[in-house]
């Protein structure tokens, strides 16, 4: 049985943070949110959550979430880096500075 992810930003924390239904923290990408931009610094899947989906799902909140905030995305994390070259739906976002 595959856990059930949780996205939820964790803005005291600047950061992104993946839970499984019982609450437990699977992953996290922490951020830099300057006016217009967020960046995106350091994504982490927590060992035992790795092949789960779980960096995806966070992926997907935070971009979604920049794209309803209008913020232009800084992808300074190689797995952003990757994500953002895979998934051009999201290349309308990106900072180019």
């Amino acid at each position: 049985m595959q856990n059930e992810i949780s996205v939820v930003d964790a803005k005291e924390r600047s950061r992104y943070e993946a839970l499984d239904a019982d609450g437990n923290l699977m992953g996290f990408v922490d951020y830099a949110l300057h006016p217009g931009v967020i960046s995106f610094l350091h994504a982490e899947t927590l060992p035992d959550f790795r092949g789960r989906g779980v960096a995806g799902a966070i992926a997907v909140k935070s971009l979604d979430d920049a794209r309803a905030l209008g913020l232009r995305v800084k992808p300074a994390c190689p797995y952003y880096q990757d994500y953002l070259a895979k998934h051009t739906e999201y290349a309308d976002l990106v900072d180019a500075r």
